[in-house]
C-alpha cells in the first residue's frame, strides 16, 4: 500500500540510509552493530525514549557471549556487575532434580549471564555509536511504511518532537518485538500455538545465606513457581493455567502469598514485600511464527517474526542469532544496494529450522511438564523419558546444550 503524504502528515525531513531497523531491542541493536562495523549505513528507530523497561528478559546465553567474544566485546561486557546461572533444577516434594548443568559445556562461557536488559542495550548502543555509519533515533514512533510499486522503501515516524520524519532505505527490518508495528503494517499474520500457561512476574529481596547461581522450578500441589537469581533480589515467576489471572486476582494477594510460601517455604520472611498488584507484571504466554519473514524491501526478525514461549529463556538469544545471520547474508548486498528477495529468503532458510525446533521443544515442555504441574489433582512426576535421559552420561547435557546454543552454533562470518 502506498501512503501518500497528507497536509497533516507533512514530513519535516527525509533521511536516506542503506538499512532502517525498527526496534532497539537485542535483535535490532545487534544487527545495527554488525552492519555498522562493516561500514553499512544503518539507522535504528526506537519508539521509547530509553531502554529502561522492567521485566524484560535479562538472560544472556553462551551463544550470545560467544558472538560478542568474536567482536572483542565479551570481556568488556563481563566487567559490568552481573550474575551467573550455572544450573537449572526442579524441586518437587522435597526432591531436587538438576535439568541442566551449564558448567560442563565446551565453551569459554559455561553459564547464563544475568544482566538487566536495559544495561545490555545501553552497552550495545555505546559500542555501535563508535561507528560513523550508525544513527540512533530514540522516541521514534513508526506509523507508516513507505512503499512504491509493492516494494518497501522505508518508514515514516513521529519523532520526539511530534513531527513526521521519513527514512528511506534499501532494506527495512522489523525488529520491534511481539507486538510488532512493522509486522502489522506489512500485513504479515503469525500462526499461533496455544501454550497452556501465563506467568505473573514479580520480585522479592534476597537474604544472606540464600542459594545462588541457579534457576529453580518449585513444583507440586498444582503450583509451579520459578525463582531466578538476580544477584540482589529474586525474580519470581508464578505460573498460571491460561486464562486464570482474573480468578487469581479476585482471590487476592493474601492467597497468592500463601501459595508462594506453601510451595517455597524459605521466602516466608520476605513475602510481605509483595503488597500491591502494581508490583506484578502479567506475561500472556504466546508462541507463534510468521510463515514468510520477508517481502520486497522488508525483513522481520526476532519476536516480530516468531514469538517464543519463556521456556528456557531463549527468546532473546534466538533473536540475536537472527540478527547475526541477517548480517552474514545481507551486509555486502546492503553496501551495493542489491538486496534481493532471494537473499531475504536465505535469512529465513538459515534460521527457521532452529526456531521451529526450539518451539517444538518448548511445546513438549509445556504439555508434558507445565500442564502436569498445574494439575492439582495429580502428584507431579517428571516424564520417564526425561528421567532416563538425565541418567545417561552421553545424553544428560543435551538440555543444557539446546538452551545454551540451540540446535547449532551461529557464528559471525568475517
Amino acid at each position: 500500500m502506498n501512503h501518500a503524504t497528507s497536509e497533516a502528515e507533512a514530513v519535516a525531513d527525509t533521511h536516506e540510509t542503506a538499512c532502517c531497523i525498527v526496534g532497539g531491542g537485542p535483535a535490532g541493536m545487534v544487527l545495527a552493530l554488525l552492519l555498522a562495523r562493516l561500514g553499512v549505513p544503518v539507522t535504528l528507530l526506537e519508539a521509547h525514549h530509553d531502554f529502561d523497561r522492567d521485566f524484560r528478559g535479562d538472560t544472556i546465553h553462551p551463544s550470545t557471549l560467544e558472538a560478542l567474544d568474536q567482536l572483542g566485546l565479551a570481556d568488556r561486557l563481563l566487567q559490568l556487575p552481573h550474575g551467573k546461572l550455572e544450573a537449572m533444577q526442579i524441586s518437587s516434594y522435597g526432591t531436587v532434580t538438576t535439568l541442566a548443568r551449564f558448567h560442563r559445556l565446551r565453551t569459554r562461557f559455561p553459564y547464563i549471564m544475568i544482566l538487566p536488559q536495559a544495561r545490555f542495550l545501553d552497552f550495545l548502543a555505546e559500542e555501535t555509536r563508535r561507528h560513523p555509519t550508525f544513527r540512533l533515533e530514540m522516541g521514534a514512533n513508526v506509523q507508516r511504511l513507505v512503499q512504491e510499486d509493492g516494494v518497501t522503501r522505508g518508514v515514516r515516524y513521529r519523532g520526539a518532537d511530534n513531527a513526521w520524519h521519513e527514512v528511506r532505505a534499501h532494506l527495512t527490518v522489523g525488529a520491534d518485538g511481539r507486538f510488532s508495528k512493522v509486522r502489522s503494517l506489512c500485513g504479515a499474520v503469525p500462526i499461533k500455538a496455544s501454550p497452556p500457561m501465563d506467568v505473573l512476574w514479580f520480585r522479592l529481596p534476597q537474604r544472606p545465606g540464600d542459594a545462588h547461581d541457579q534457576i529453580t522450578f518449585y513444583i507440586g500441589g498444582g503450583l509451579f513457581i520459578i525463582l531466578l537469581d538476580r544477584g540482589d533480589e529474586w525474580q519470581v515467576g508464578y505460573v498460571l493455567t491460561k486464562g486464570k489471572f482474573a480468578e487469581t486476582k479476585a482471590a487476592g494477594l493474601d492467597a497468592l502469598r500463601a501459595n508462594l510460601i506453601r510451595q517455597v517455604s524459605w521466602v516466608a520472611d520476605r513475602a510481605e514485600s509483595l503488597q500491591d498488584w502494581k508490583q506484578i507484571v502479567v506475561l500472556s504466554v504466546e508462541s507463534s511464527c510468521v510463515p514468510t519473514w520477508h517481502q520486497p524491501g522488508l525483513l522481520l526478525i526476532g519476536d516480530a517474526a516468531h514469538v517464543m514461549s519463556p521456556v528456557g529463556g531463549v527468546g532473546i538469544n534466538y533473536a540475536i542469532q537472527d540478527a547475526i545471520e541477517a548480517a552474514n547474508v545481507l551486509a555486502t548486498p546492503l553496501r551495493t544496494g542489491e538486496v534481493t528477495q532471494a537473499l531475504l529468503a536465505e535469512v529465513q532458510r538459515r534460521r527457521e529450522p532452529a526456531v521451529k525446533a526450539i518451539q517444538k521443544f518448548q511445546g513438549l515442555v509445556q504439555d508434558r511438564i507445565v500442564k502436569a504441574a498445574l494439575d492439582k489433582d495429580l502428584p507431579f512426576q517428571l516424564p520417564q523419558v526425561i528421567r532416563v535421559l538425565l541418567r545417561i552420561p552421553m545424553l544428560r547435557d543435551l538440555p543444557a546444550r539446546l538452551i545454551a546454543f540451540g540446535p547449532r552454533r551461529v557464528r559471525i562470518e568475517e
